[in-house]
């Protein structure tokens, strides 16, 4: 109906790209019928829900990280005028997504603010040619650790840490409640023959092993930091909605420290600005979990 040409990658991912060609026009169309598509689904959604507020439509676009520079504008210039032109959020991510020299770049608010959006950021991309060579983001297949944190399973989707199924966090929740492991040889008919471990970053479970037959090591060893090296990424939060993110006298900003592990300073309002920098500082698992917890609130 659009006109545009339309791709998406293959499907045995967490996210799928979704590629539109053609002219601006054929794009823009294209754009529409998937924010107002956005938007059925989100009313739909509401129709079982206690929520009395609708979430606005959220996209993630791809961008060469070389083109990012002029949609942010000299001083945060260029994107501070698409977001009071068009009425959407817009917010460039600090970090290339994994293995490109692409960056993600999110998009909320009404559809009609997000077709402007588009519209706006498609004219700064075509001033912009990108420089140099672009290694494209392709999402990996979903083979990922599983987190567990304040009684929750979680697992990493791109940037974000997704709460899990319900049955890996009751299973973790048991295994916490059982005695620890027998020594090697030993059985332990009480313990479920229930096993998630995460080597080199793939998890591995079984529920056929018996678990005389498994060694399992403490994960923290006096003199040995097997965690990955802490690194540092900042959101920009609308003024209106920090309040719920800090919670009164601070409880939820706590809490959220708390289950993720990661450090997180909200700096302080500066005048004339409708928003507040947040600073979270961890592994990048620490980081992906706050992230989550602090989009939820």
């Amino acid at each position: 109906q659009s006109g545009a040409r339309i791709n998406i990658s293959e499907g045995n991912c967490p996210e799928r790209i979704v590629t539109i060609t053609g002219p601006t026009d054929a794009i823009f169309k294209a754009f529409a019928m998937i924010a107002y598509k956005f938007e059925e689904d989100i009313t739909n959604s509401m129709s079982n829900s206690t929520a009395t507020s609708k979430p606005p439509v959220t996209l993630r676009l791809v961008v060469p990280a070389s083109q990012c520079g002029s949609l942010i504008g000299k001083g945060g210039s260029k994107i501070k005028e698409i977001r009071e032109s068009t009425g959407a959020q817009v917010q460039v991510a600090g970090d290339m997504l994994p293995n490109s020299t692409e960056r993600a770049v999110t998009i909320s608010g009404t559809p009609d603010a997000i077709i402007q959006c588009v519209k706006q950021i498609c004219v700064v991309m075509l001033e912009s040619p990108p420089k140099g060579a672009t290694i494209p983001y392709r999402p990996k297949p979903a083979s990922t650790p599983v987190i567990f944190a304040g009684g929750q399973a979680y697992t990493i989707q791109g940037q974000y840490a997704i709460p899990h199924p319900d049955q890996l966090t009751k299973l973790h929740q048991l295994a916490m409640q059982q005695t620890p492991f027998t020594p090697l040889g030993q059985t332990t008919p009480a313990f479920p023959a229930f096993a998630v471990l995460t080597v080199a970053g793939k998890q591995r479970s079984s529920t056929t092993l018996p678990l005389q037959a498994i060694t399992i090591f403490p994960c923290i060893c006096p003199g040995l930091d097997a965690s990955p090296p802490a690194s540092t990424h900042e959101l920009t939060i609308p003024n209106d909605l920090i309040g719920c993110i800090i919670g009164r006298q601070g409880t939820k900003i706590n809490e959220i420290r708390q289950m993720s592990g990661a450090q997180i300073k909200i700096a302080s309002a500066t005048e004339g600005s409708s928003e507040r920098q947040i600073t979270i500082t961890g592994t990048p698992a620490n980081i992906s979990l706050a992230q989550y917890l602090i989009n939820a609130r």
